[in-house]
Formats: structure tokens, sequence, C-alpha cells
């Protein structure tokens, strides 16, 4: 993996979370983010069991370092991630960032608590296409 990426890590059977990825994968032109369901072996690989267990929160890992990969979670994992696309993304993530984190995650939690209700239940893990098995790791 590249020096200066990020891997998002996403609940793979969640509707609103594919569509995230969906999101975040049309507009990182650059190809900064990959992208891991936290069902996955990635994730066993660079999260804990209960980071594992937690579906209810997207969680970004940075690389940068890797020997000291930072994690990040909520709200500050989403504009993270979209802070890596092209303008006016990320304008938009600086202004959000003005918001204290715990306003922000408060209205993380309340979509993350009824993201089935908003955009349903997936009955296996998000596949790549081939022009994604780059960015999508198992």
């Amino acid at each position: 993996m590249a020096s200066g990426s990020a891997i998002v890590f996403f609940d793979g059977y969640c509707g609103l979370c594919n569509e995230t990825v969906d999101f975040l994968l049309a507009r990182d032109r650059h190809h900064h983010l990959r992208f891991a369901p936290l069902q996955g072996e990635t994730a066993k690989r660079y999260l804990t069991t209960a980071e594992t267990e937690d579906l209810d929160s997207l969680v970004v890992v940075r690389l940068e370092n890797p020997d000291a990969p930072i994690k990040l979670k909520k709200s500050t994992a989403v504009l993270f991630a979209v802070s890596k696309l092209s303008t006016p993304w990320k304008f938009l993530t600086g202004l959000a960032m003005l918001v204290p984190g715990s306003l922000r995650d408060l209205a993380y939690d309340f979509i993350a608590k009824n993201r089935f209700r908003l955009r349903g239940r997936r009955e296996t893990c998000r596949l790549p296409t081939p022009d994604e098995r780059d960015q999508i790791l198992p």
C-alpha cells in the first residue's frame, strides 16, 4: 500500500455504508483511499475485535507511518475520508470541522442507529468490480 494512504473500514452489509463507499470511490481520483469491510480479513489485521464488532462506526486507519497507524472513528473518520477528495469536498470538510466533534458525533450516532431504516441491509458483503479491485481489500 502506498505511503500516505488510508483504509476506510465499513459495515459490508449496510446499504448506507456501501453507498458511502460508492460516493468516495467515484470521487477519489488519486486513489488515496482503500476500503475494507469490518467483517473481512483486512479488518482483523488492523483493528481490535471490539472495533470489528462495533458496526455502528466507520473506522479509518491512516497509514502515513505503517509502524504507528492512526485510527479515526465516526464523524472524524468520515470527514478525513472526504478530505482526500478534490474540491469542493475539501472545502466542505474544513467547514464541517468547525463544528465540535461531540456535536458531529451526535449526528453521526443518530444516522448510524437508523442506517438500516434509511438505506436498508444487504444480504451479502460488497464485492469489488474489476475496476475497484485495487481499492477494495478483503
